[in-house]
């Protein structure tokens, strides 16, 4: 019987070399497990060759893409899984977890993400030849949308200027542009717009969220900060927590306790030090709430995170 869909059939190899392509890319560039940040402004590589547990991560306005493996993203309790056939697209900075679920020294996972440029969107949509979403967006600030060719061709000849080191800065600006608008085109549009849209209630938590990011250990006042992004304080707490899972006092909560953790392991602070210079005026608060966060005090769980570092070197 003659194939009634050959176009489908085709499409599919041509995922299938694209994601071949594009793994081959990764991986000549990392070589081990790691976090790669590219020459290509914004991208960054990740490789991992076994699967994990969850990790603590805050993931900015972003595609992420999987070309080999897979991995999951929690956040407030709602499960993202992604593989070879979704990618993943966040409209706000969102404290969430990071898991490695299919990943072998054979086969590892492998993939990439984009921070996106919320002033190129603007200029996408401000154009108007980017059609309105076909369906409205509930109240959510990520998605899983659907891999196709549209959305790998681009970014295989993004990754491939790694090769071009003397073109980065001539073409990547114009196929990130190309990148963009396919996103706007795709099934996550709605998502993707809402990040340009001044008017809607996604742009003005992310507003907030860059003051919360920038003055995490100052005192908050939650009507102080509605009112600096034009909403009432019951508005804004709504949509805060619609949109990130988290009340506001709760996301910089967050915040401060993953610095004070950055400080500790980095910076070689003990606890009280690192809880006083996020914001903490109680040390015993501080490590009431770390271990709730953490799940052990801030002693152990530094030590616990150098014998880690120390056995993988």
């Amino acid at each position: 019987m003659a194939n009634q869909n050959p176009t489908k059939k085709e499409s599919g190899k041509e995922v299938g070399a694209l994601h071949k392509s594009l793994a081959g890319v990764i991986s000549r560039w990392v070589t081990t497990e790691a976090d790669f940040s590219t020459p290509i402004p914004n991208l960054n590589f990740f490789r991992r060759e076994a699967p994990s547990q969850p990790d603590f991560c805050l993931i900015e306005p972003s595609v992420v893409l999987v070309v080999q493996g897979e991995k999951k993203i929690a956040i407030g309790g709602e499960e993202y899984p992604y593989d070879t056939s979704h990618f993943l697209v966040t409209s706000l900075d969102l404290p969430a977890t990071s898991q490695v679920i299919s990943a072998s020294a054979d086969k590892p996972c492998l993939g990439f993400a984009l921070k996106l440029d919320l002033r190129m969107l603007a200029e996408l949509v401000a154009q108007g030849n980017v059609p309105p979403p076909r369906e409205r967006l509930g109240a959510s600030s990520i998605g899983l949308g659907a891999v196709s060719v549209d959305i790998l061709e681009p970014f295989n000849r993004l990754l491939k200027l790694m090769d071009e080191p003397e073109s980065i800065s001539v073409l990547a600006p114009l196929i990130e542009r190309e990148i963009h608008f396919r996103l706007l085109m795709s099934d996550q549009a709605a998502l993707v717009r809402q990040i340009a849209s001044v008017d809607s209630h996604g742009y003005r938590v992310a507003k907030a969220i860059d003051w919360l990011k920038l003055n995490f250990a100052s005192a908050l006042r939650v009507e102080e900060l509605a009112a600096r992004v034009q909403m009432s304080a019951p508005t804004f707490h709504h949509h805060f927590r619609q949109l990130t899972s988290m009340s506001p006092l709760q996301y910089q909560k967050w915040l401060r306790l993953n610095e004070a953790k950055s400080l500790m392991l980095n910076e070689h602070l003990d606890a009280a030090s690192a809880a006083f210079q996020v914001g903490y005026e109680s040390p015993s608060q501080f490590s009431r709430e770390y271990s709730r966060l953490f799940g052990a005090p801030p002693k152990r769980d530094i030590e616990r995170l150098r014998n880690q570092v120390n056995n993988v070197a």
